[in-house]
């Protein structure tokens, strides 16, 4: 495989920005770093209907703040809706670091795109932040009418460890755990905290994210070494992932993560989840966020929100 040209240009400008690896600093400077980054990789805010921010409910210490984007050409009542869960490695990441994406998610889907500013680890470790994610599903579901949207119509989506919070809130979902879902959007998850996939091997460093800090995340979001076997950390060990939402599983082809993603949409697949698997070869872990430099970012976001129109028109009907 060769690498996108795009994808060559983004993971150049990054090297010429310089900057140490997160796992040599403090968690503080690794978020520091990380919303220096967001100029140089996301584009231009694309507008939508309307945006707004509330605190909901949390489980247990205090509120959680969420953004609300109502995409243009969503419907005022009974909207499909979509529980967007941001990626950094649940060390990293904020409300502004995904705008992009959500934003694009709204519009092209025709959606109301909610993304909770969840608890981050080592501050507050697994299950925190899940439990955060529960919590605004919840709201979701038990305000559908305040919002706007149809709660038969409510999809999970995310990407890395985003896409490993939305895959194992898909599953509390089919266990009565959580309200239902009626589909889960993963980009490029990380579903298997052992880290053992070849891709770590192919991809560990040079493409971006790197093995040393993935460990780095990982080890700051689990409370013990036992974490990494529970399923709602790795959802890959999970017993069965059968009675599942549908699935759309977008993979980047060059990322440590590939391995352990395709893995889990095979299992879907295998345990007879509806399930579509798109890879994109020549690209990076974080692809999608780089909509500045990288052609293909709104191209996965647009064909993910065309199968969520499907999805969720044929929940309707």
């Amino acid at each position: 495989m060769t690498l996108d040209p795009d994808a060559q240009r983004a993971l150049e400008i990054g090297r010429a920005a310089g900057g140490e690896p997160f796992e040599n600093g403090s968690v503080a400077a690794a978020r520091a770093a990380y919303i220096a980054s967001f100029p140089t990789q996301q584009g231009d805010r694309e507008p939508v209907a309307a945006t707004e921010q509330r605190q909901v409910d949390g489980p247990n210490d205090g509120p959680v703040t969420v953004r609300i984007h109502r995409g243009i050409g969503a419907p005022r009542t009974g909207a499909r809706a979509v529980l967007y869960l941001h990626g950094g490695g649940w060390v990293i990441g904020n409300l502004d670091s995904h705008d992009e994406i959500c934003r694009w998610l709204a519009n092209l889907g025709n959606a109301v795109v909610i993304c909770p500013d969840y608890r981050l680890a080592p501050e507050h470790k697994f299950p925190a932040g899940l439990e955060d994610c529960a919590a605004v599903l919840r709201f979701m579901a038990g305000n559908a009418g305040d919002l706007g949207i149809d709660p038969a119509r409510i999809a999970v989506a995310g990407d890395s460890a985003g896409g490993n919070l939305a895959a194992v809130l898909a599953l509390l979902a089919r266990d009565g755990l959580a309200p239902p879902l009626a589909a889960q959007i993963l980009i490029y998850p990380n579903t298997d905290a052992r880290q053992i996939a070849d891709s770590y091997r192919r991809f560990g460093d040079g493409f971006g994210l790197t093995a040393a800090t993935m460990a780095w995340f990982r080890d700051r979001y689990v409370r013990t070494p036992d974490d990494i076997a529970d399923w709602r950390v790795s959802p890959l060990l999970a017993s069965s992932l059968a009675g599942a939402p549908s699935a759309f599983v977008a993979i980047a082809g060059q990322d440590i993560l590939a391995d352990e993603g395709t893995a889990y949409a095979e299992r879907l697949r295998a345990d007879g989840v509806p399930l579509v698997l798109r890879h994109w070869p020549g690209q990076i872990h974080g692809f999608v966020s780089m909509g500045r430099h990288i052609l293909a970012a709104r191209q996965a976001v647009s064909e993910a929100a065309a199968w969520l129109q499907l999805q969720t028109r044929a929940q309707a009907d």
